[in-house]
């Protein structure tokens, strides 16, 4: 498995597809990321066509296992952010 592009590694390739310099690319890529973030902490969710959908789903109340002792203890209720890729994407990566 090749390692993750970095954020840097991201602008630049940003910057070169985009005709621009790495300022206005990095800035782009902030903003989209500001954007996202704040749509999806608000409960909404972002779809990224032909990449996938970002959205935040609740999670009930439920008892969990502490690994180290075997305690069963209540964790309260929380979101967490998922993410359903496009079929586009699993398509080009599967074929």
């Amino acid at each position: 498995m090749a390692k993750p592009m970095t954020k840097t590694q991201l602008v630049a390739a940003l910057a070169e597809e985009m005709g621009t310099d790495k300022k206005t690319a990095g800035g782009a890529l902030d903003s989209i990321v500001n954007i996202i973030t704040r749509e999806v902490s608000g409960g909404g969710a972002v779809t990224l066509p032909g990449v996938g959908k970002i959205y935040c789903r609740e999670r009930p109340e439920r008892m969990v296992r502490n690994p180290a002792t075997g305690e069963q203890i209540k964790k309260e209720a929380d979101k967490v952010v998922k993410m359903t890729i496009a079929k586009a994407l699993k398509d080009s990566v599967n074929g």
